[in-house]
């Protein structure tokens, strides 16, 4: 039988000098085959190098961060201070209608194109894909400002693309909640994830956007946590075009300063990187993917 796809998707790219070198070097090796780029972060015109001649390799994506960084323009009304708010003050300001205040909903979407403006500049062309930061991309309002620019400037007119590339998609983070049961990492975590994405999935599939059809790799990154035994329940699961997330890096002095998981992404590069997950992937009869022309809508 031919082995399924997966789409393994590292976050996090340009976070810190030792997470882009570990996504680099995985998407090298054949190990990772998509990437989010977090191009606020004052690293990304650099490390945006490392990712030369890798693009036959992954797909190469924005990782849209509207949370705890600093906006790439003034926000007075969303970041008055000069940086996002915490993940969950977002979320709150979201589902209480705050962000549909005039003026904020603008900044929203200006400071999209932005990030999107900053993928291009670096990349000379534009991201494969956008999924969020803390999962930002799915909230009230940031939703439409992201399908609207993903119509606008990443997907092709009519669908069409350069042969054997994509014409773009977008992470949604919904699963069956048995899914999310058996599964067992995480479930409460990954059943808020999955209801606040609801909405965004469904408007995704209404205008025919490409998008994965079932969404792994939400945990409570715990050092507790076995590495092994989660992608090894990662991995496994429904859906005919499934993605599954991971943050795997290299700890740092940067990273320490500018997040607050930081072992448990070495346990990742380095079980990624390993014998042991190869032989995982060879025995559950799958093979890492890049998202293809024609997948799940």
């Amino acid at each position: 039988m031919k082995p399924a796809p997966l789409v393994l998707c590292a976050d996090d790219f340009a976070l810190a000098p030792g997470v882009s070198r570990a996504i680099a070097d995985l998407i090298a090796r054949g190990r990772l085959t998509a990437t989010g780029c977090m191009t606020v972060s004052p690293f990304w015109r650099d490390h945006a190098r490392m990712l030369d001649g890798l693009d036959e390799r992954a797909d190469i994506g924005l990782h849209l961060t509207l949370t705890d960084h600093a906006p790439l323009s003034p926000m007075p009304l969303f970041a008055p201070q000069g940086r996002f708010p915490s993940n969950g003050r977002l979320i709150l300001a979201a589902l209480v209608g705050r962000l549909d205040r005039a003026g904020i909903a603008s900044e929203i979407a200006a400071e999209i194109e932005r990030q999107i403006d900053a993928f291009e500049e670096a990349r000379g062309r534009p991201p494969a894909f956008i999924d969020g930061h803390h999962h930002v991309h799915q909230l009230p309002v940031v939703r439409d400002a992201v399908i609207d620019a993903f119509q606008r400037r990443i997907a092709r007119p009519g669908g069409e693309a350069p042969q054997g590339e994509p014409r773009g998609y977008l992470r949604v983070c919904c699963e069956p909640r048995s899914a999310i049961l058996s599964r067992a990492v995480a479930p409460v975590r990954a059943a808020i994830i999955d209801a606040l994405g609801r909405p965004f999935a469904r408007k995704v599939r209404e205008r025919g956007i490409p998008c994965n059809d079932s969404f792994r790799g939400v945990r409570s990154f715990s050092a507790k946590e076995d590495v092994a035994e989660i992608f090894a329940r990662f991995v496994t699961g429904g859906g005919e075009h499934p993605l599954a997330m991971c943050h795997p890096g290299i700890v740092d002095d940067e990273l320490r300063g500018l997040d607050p998981v930081t072992n448990v992404r070495e346990a990742e590069y380095a079980y990624l990187a390993s014998y042991a997950f190869g032989e995982l992937l060879a025995s559950r009869n799958l093979r890492l993917a890049r998202f293809e022309p024609g997948d799940a809508r």
